[in-house]
């Protein structure tokens, strides 16, 4: 049984075909117009068209979450009269009402001048526990300490939790009495429980009313999902953040779906790098109110996490999501912030002086690729447009717990954003941070136990990613067995394409990329890949031409990767030019130890060899851009024997080891890296050092099983069997 057949399959006729019939046509708008009379029946007063929103946010620069709200009041209709109405009533409550920063003082002279002013803002409540009474703070008015009824903070706690949007009612003056001005809920005047002071603001607050949702009923949610098919609920997702499903196949809906999982779930790591254009930071920047957009990358430690000196809390306490925008630019100022947040991507908590402080916030980290995907695999890694400080850390990548494939995702075109009806963002966002509160982790021990290769940070990077799928779907937690095996696959998808890249960077420590899951009931074993793994090879199958090898050892980084050697022969005098090496004294002294070799050995080889009559050219490439290796004195010498012979090497071969100038052989390090490589690369033999057979024991049965392995005692030896003579 396949659960997945449908996940890369469904709606790739219609990609293929995008001309769509009258009839698909007219099926289309009928599953619209049933979706949005089930969305009006069950969710009245939280969904909004997304084309309206459109229309004005292009002309007021208001959070998209308080201008759905009230749209959400006005224009809740199919009636295209009322509609009209209503964007017009919102339009000029945005008008007259919305306060500028830059037009906090004028608001603050009409106030003064006619003595009654209703504005828009966000407002935030703090207790005075000098002066037992709540008092409110106007963001962009720049108003603080203003006395506010105890009436309200207790009905709308969001109040408390970092403020939300608000219509509020002020009046401007003072009659010296001890009442503030402060107007309870019901309308009667409240005294306060202190004496007046000197400082208080003339201003005060008659009415407040909520423009975010107040609160989330989260039973509500639970009961209207019922109402809903899988494909039905997760289309009225994907139109709540202003995508329009039909325009995208069953995958890239997933796709779209796994950047909401940070939102989701706490202290969730999730990296998605991919082409520009594809809107991978719109879901942080413009739908949650609850996520913030680090763009440029540049930050601190105590902006980030803890102010030593303020004694606050930085970012992570603060949002649900800190999300790093162009992952290329991130630079801590101070030297330990990479280690700091390193210790934070583990656990959830790191250590400040002599505290050690917790926090929920998810990591998210977004950037572009400049070049294809095929590129990157061959030459590098998928993390290779991070800095190096973290793009080469293993330790820090293996904190990763989800990457999401930005390149299968399309650049977004008009036709992609949707004029449909979808979730008022304000309560789409209070639902999801809602949902951080529960746990449906545990459902795959019900039906499923994951394979051997998954070790303790897959598990929980697997089940993180499980549990926020399943929440994000089945908020009602009314799922089964197969809508449990398919998001656990995607799941298994997302870790092993992380682990993948590990094993590119850091060799045998990460050799366990072969993820599956166990079904309980057959005890039969799935396994999952990743579909960009089937590409090209650097090492290119059948024959390549004389002279041309590929070895594969360390580079001047340390790292291991696939070197090739191409060369040309013209008649001459014996000369010997290399190019590709610029001004590496070694490479240059390995090459000339393998020309010398052959001029004092050739007919050894082979009594044809007037190396003295010929000129040769080799260029040297480093495939994957680790530096040049200095082994390179044994390729040079099969080059050269391959080029003068007129015999290619074998096909698919690749070359180990060294020699030194007195011809004796060099044992290959860290052999079972090295062969992972040669894997990773395409080869299919490969030509070894006898000295390395002592080290076979490290390599697992499963990898060395994967060529032909052929052995050399000498440097002549090697010639020979390089080039397939026996």
């Amino acid at each position: 049984m396949d659960y997945m057949d449908g996940f890369y399959g469904q709606n790739e006729e219609n990609r293929e075909n995008p001309v769509m019939t009258e009839d698909s046509e007219t099926g289309a708008s009928s599953n619209r117009e049933e979706l949005n009379r089930k969305l009006r029946q069950t969710f009245d007063g939280k969904i909004v068209r997304k084309d309206l929103t459109k229309h004005i946010k292009e002309g007021a620069n208001v959070p998209i979450y308080v201008l759905e709200y009230l749209l959400g009041q006005y224009c809740n209709s199919d009636d295209e009269a009322i509609i009209e109405r209503g964007v017009n009533t919102v339009k000029s409550i945005l008008a007259n009402n919305y306060v500028r920063p830059d037009e906090a003082q004028k608001v603050l002279s009409v106030l003064r001048k006619k003595g009654s002013h209703t504005v828009i803002d966000l407002i935030t409540v703090e207790l005075n526990m000098k002066l037992d009474m709540y008092e409110a703070t106007f963001s962009n008015l720049g108003l603080t300490r203003i006395p506010i009824s105890e009436d309200y903070p207790e009905q709308y706690d969001r109040l408390l939790c970092g403020g939300i949007w608000c219509i509020v009612q002020l009046e401007y003056g003072g009659d010296g009495s001890d009442d503030f001005g402060i107007v309870g809920i019901d309308g009667g005047e409240l005294r306060s429980k202190k004496s007046k002071q000197k400082d208080i603001s003339p201003v005060s607050i008659t009415k407040l009313t909520p423009i975010q949702m107040p609160n989330v009923d989260m039973n509500q949610l639970k009961e209207g999902r019922k109402a809903f098919t899988k494909n039905e609920w997760i289309d009225v997702l994907l139109r709540s953040t202003g995508m329009e499903p039909e325009e995208l196949s069953y995958r890239e809906k997933w796709l779209l779906l796994t950047r909401m999982l940070p939102l989701v779930e706490n202290n969730f790591n999730l990296c998605e790098l991919g082409p520009r254009s594809t809107g991978k930071s719109h879901l942080y920047k413009e739908i949650s109110p609850n996520s913030i957009l680090v763009s440029g990358g540049q930050t601190t430690v105590a902006n980030l996490f803890y102010n030593m000196g303020r004694r606050t809390m930085g970012l992570v306490g603060l949002w649900d999501v800190v999300a790093f925008d162009e992952v290329a630019g991130i630079n801590f100022k101070d030297k330990d912030g990479i280690q700091i947040m390193k210790d934070y991507m583990a656990s959830g908590s790191f250590a400040r002086g002599k505290e050690e402080k917790a926090a929920s916030a998810s990591m998210v980290f977004v950037g572009n690729i400049n070049q294809s995907v095929d590129v990157l695999l061959k030459t590098s890694s998928l993390f290779d447009p991070f800095p190096p400080e973290m793009g080469t850390d293993t330790a820090f990548l293996d904190r990763m717990h989800c990457y999401n494939p930005g390149w299968e995702i399309p650049k977004f075109r008009p036709e992609h954003f949707t004029n449909d009806y979808g979730f008022i963002t304000d309560f789409l966002a209070g639902f999801i941070r809602e949902l951080r509160k529960e746990q449906f982790g545990d459902a795959i021990d019900k039906y499923f136990r994951l394979g051997k290769n998954l070790n303790q940070r897959d598990t929980i990077a697997v089940r993180r990613m499980t549990d926020g799928y399943l929440k994000l779907l089945y908020p009602d937690g009314n799922f089964g067995k197969e809508e449990v095996a398919e998001v656990l696959e995607i799941s298994l998808e997302m870790r092993r394409r992380v682990k993948e890249q590990l094993k590119k960077l850091g060799g045998m420590e990460f050799y366990d990329v072969n993820f599956s899951y166990i079904d309980m009931e057959d005890m039969a074993e799935h396994y999952v890949s990743v579909p960009e793994q089937g590409g090209g090879k650097l090492i290119p199958e059948g024959m390549c031409n004389p002279g041309q090898v590929y070895t594969i050892s360390h580079g001047k980084s340390d790292m291991i990767g696939v070197f090739r050697l191409e060369s040309q022969m013209l008649p001459g005098n014996g000369k010997f030019d290399r190019t590709g090496l610029g001004t590496d004294r070694e490479c240059k002294e390995a090459v000339d130890t393998a020309f010398n070799f052959l001029k004092a050995n050739g007919n050894r080889i082979s009594g044809s060899l007037a190396a003295m009559n010929k000129d040769f050219i080799i260029n040297y490439q480093d495939l994957q851009g680790i530096g040049m290796t200095h082994k390179l004195a044994l390729p040079t010498l099969i080059a050269l024997c391959s080029i003068a012979l007129g015999r290619p090497v074998q096909s698919s071969m690749a070359v180990i080891g060294d020699f030194s100038i007195g011809g004796t052989i060099m044992k290959a390090d860290n052999l079972a890296s090295t062969l992972q490589v040669c894997l990773d690369s395409g080869a299919k033999k490969v030509l070894l050092p006898q000295t390395s057979a002592v080290d076979l024991g490290t390599v697992p049965a499963e990898l060395m099983s994967s060529f032909s392995l052929v052995f050399y005692q000498s440097a002549e030896d090697a010639v020979f069997k390089a080039l397939g003579v026996e």
